[in-house]
């Protein structure tokens, strides 16, 4: 039986911040997790997100978004709150617009119940293997918040740059 709640990491950790949703799965791993909350690094997506969240009650997805805000602000929305500007031809396997793929999980069925985004916005998508300064001075905190969200106690709204 799959845990109720997973908290996924999109991204590609080859290019800077691009990379902070698996970064911040990573830090969670070093952190007491909540019974019936899984920890997953999802890389680029794709259509391996369909096997992951169905059968679950909540997802929380972590990940790079392009919001006009402050490199390292932190915003939590909704699917429905929030739309892509990615220009895909199709749906991959190996990439894809999440969005997309959580529509094909309504579809099918097998999307959850409730499904949380937090999208931080990056200083840098050049290659490199670390994240800014901004975003990894933030690190902690994020995690922070995730965990707050896993245990219904996270305020919504943006988290603005101290």
């Amino acid at each position: 039986m799959k845990a109720p709640i997973a908290v996924v990491g999109l991204g590609n950790p080859l290019l800077t911040d691009e990379g902070v949703g698996i970064r911040v799965v990573e830090a969670l791993g070093n952190r007491p997790i909540p019974a019936g909350v899984v920890i997953l690094d999802l890389g680029a997506g794709g259509l391996c997100v369909l096997h992951e969240i169905a059968g679950r009650q909540k997802v929380i997805f972590v990940d790079c978004a392009f919001m006009g805000e402050a490199p390292g602000t932190l915003r939590r929305f909704t699917p429905e709150e929030a739309k892509s500007r990615k220009v895909q031809p199709r749906l991959s396997l190996h990439e894809g617009d999440l969005f997309q793929t959580l529509d094909l999980a309504r579809d099918l069925g097998e999307c959850p119940e409730e499904i949380v985004l937090f999208g931080i916005e990056p200083a840098s998508v050049a290659p490199g293997d670390r994240l800014s300064d901004a975003l990894l001075a933030r690190l902690d905190h994020y995690v922070d918040c995730i965990l707050r969200e896993c245990s219904g106690s996270f305020t919504a709204g943006t988290d603005t740059v101290p």
